[in-house]
Parts: structure tokens; sequence; C-alpha cells
């Protein structure tokens, strides 16, 4: 009796160990999935639209009866209504004092478990969007708008920080140029999802990602899923693919936008990032090809894109995966 207990018992364990991963294997295909088929109608909603920036506004506001003024946000909110509901399948829409109506979870796990807030601002997210930063050719910054919601009619719920002042392409503001350049005003929207809404686990990398939109008429939406860490320590750049496949076989360099991605929610990745990571994204400057890295580090140089001959310098390596 001892020994077909003892035997049950060790099945059992097994069986609970196995059935875990099991289930873990098949969340994981699932998310991946819903998360394809998310960024799909994303990228058909968007080609729609003629332009995806001045739908919504910041503006003063004046109290009749005490004379006080203060700013009306709704350019997140105005958007959604305006812009998205009317060519994506919407079930609900949240203003800022409402996101958990539309199913977001109030606090969030990050990709490195950290347990933060769900932002409601720009800055919440990122702070270095909203400062002011120059390369001694330009000042910018994104507006500190405030986030809204919405439901889809597949369940997913998603976040919206929306700059209506985004401007300029890759073909109108040329990368580089010995001198780096901001980002911060190229970022037209920004979209956190959750593919299962409240149901967890709420965590970034699993049932939560992130997908952001640039340019207001040639528009890029990037929807990366980085690595849970820097693949390893610096290398060159012509080192850099290389250290991505060896990490594993399904990721790869960012190309820019991908990267401009996660330096707009790199809060929801980790708090850890202080360098300048590469990019596979090139240009080619008096005939010399040189590679471009996105600046996480804070400071006056945060969001700056800067390029470097792929063999002059070591820097580290972000991976992702689509």
């Amino acid at each position: 009796m001892a020994e077909i207990l003892l035997s049950l018992t060790i099945i059992g364990v097994v069986a609970a160990i196995t059935l875990l991963s099991l289930t873990g294997n098949i969340n994981e295909r699932t998310w991946n999935t819903q998360r394809k088929a998310l960024y799909a109608r994303f990228s058909q909603a968007i080609s729609l639209m003629p332009a995806i920036n001045g739908y919504g506004t910041l503006k003063e506001v004046t109290d009749s009866a005490t004379g006080s003024t203060s700013i009306e946000d709704t350019a997140a909110e105005t958007f959604v209504t305006a812009g998205l509901s009317k060519i994506m399948k919407i079930n609900n829409i949240c203003d800022n004092n409402h996101l958990e109506d539309c199913g977001f979870a109030s606090r969030i796990t990050t990709a490195d478990g950290e347990q933060i807030s769900t932002p409601k601002t720009m800055t919440e997210l990122n702070s270095q969007m909203t400062m002011s930063a120059s390369n001694g050719f330009n000042t910018t910054s994104m507006l500190d708008t405030k986030a809204a919601a919405f439901e889809t009619q597949n369940g997913e719920s998603v976040l919206v920080y929306y700059n209506p002042g985004c401007i300029g392409s890759l073909q109108e503001t040329p990368w580089g140029g010995g001198v780096g350049y901001y980002i911060q005003n190229k970022i037209c929207a920004n979209f956190i999802y959750d593919l299962n809404g409240t149901k967890g686990p709420n965590t970034v990398g699993k049932d939560i990602g992130f997908m952001s939109a640039m340019y207001p008429s040639d528009v890029k939406l990037a929807m990366p899923v980085p690595a849970p860490a820097p693949a390893g320590g610096t290398v060159l750049g012509v080192d850099a693919s290389k250290t991505c496949t060896n990490y594993d076989s399904e990721y790869r360099l960012p190309n820019i936008e991908e990267g401009i991605t996660i330096f707009v929610n790199q809060k929801l990745l980790s708090a850890n990032f202080d360098d300048a990571y590469w990019t596979s994204s090139k240009i080619v400057q008096n005939g010399e090809t040189r590679m471009l890295l996105i600046v996480m580090r804070s400071g006056d140089r945060g969001g700056q894109v800067d390029d470097l001959r792929p063999d002059s310098g070591q820097r580290p390596v972000l991976c992702v995966k689509r």
C-alpha cells in the first residue's frame, strides 16, 4: 500500500508540473495569435485614415462663476471617437477617469516583474517624452495628454496616449547627420493593449503589450515584443544582429520604428535602461554606412537617435520578435 501511495504521489507531482507547463505554452501561443491579429486590424484601420494628427486638442477654459482657468484635455478621447471608432469595431470608450471601465487593471506587472500603477498620462508613461529636448537645431517635446481607453469587439482593452501635434516623416526630416535627432514629436499615438482585460496575469510580454504609430500621414505602426532582457554585453554594430540570433532564433535587432516604440514604453519593460542601443536601420553619409541607435538614458539626450559606424564603438543590444 505504501508503495502504491508513493507511486501515486510521484505521478501526481509530475502531472501537475507537466500541466502547468502545457497551460503556459497554450497561453503563450494564444497571446501570440491574438497580438498578431490585433496588429493586423490596427494596421488596416490606420492606413484608412488620411492623417492621424489633429483630432484632439488641449484648450484653456474659464469658469464663468469664479474666473479660474483650467486645461481641458480630450485629445486621446477625441482621437478614438472621431477617428478610430469610425473605422474599427469598438464596443466601449472610456475617459481618463474611468479607464478601468474599459477593462484595464489599475496595476500591471512590468516585463522585469515590478508592479506599477497603470500610467494615466504621457508623463507617467515616459516623462522624457514631455520634457523639452534640443539637439542644437530645434527644441521638441510631446504634449502631456491624458490617456483614454476603449474595448474592441474581440475583447481587447486598449489605452491610448495621443499627440495631436505630431509632425514629420523619415523622408521630410532625415535621421542622423552627425548631430542626432529627437523623436518626441514624431509619435502621434501610443497604445498599451491588454488581450484579455482584467483577467490576468496583467503582465507585459504576456497578455499586455504596446505599439506606437508615428508620422502623421506616412504612418509607421510598430509592435515589437522585446526579449525579457538585453541579449548580452556591449558589442560592435557588425555583431549586433548575430547577438540576437545567438540569443534566440526567433529574435532580431529592432528597426528604427521598433526602437522608438521601445523608448516610449521603456517603463513597461525595465527601469534600468541607461545607454544607446543598436537598431538594424542604417543611413549613408558621404558614402559611409552608419547604423542608427536609440538613446534610452534619461536627461537631455533621452529619445535621441544617434548614428555610428558599425565597427567604431560598442553598444548593448536589445532584441525583439514580431
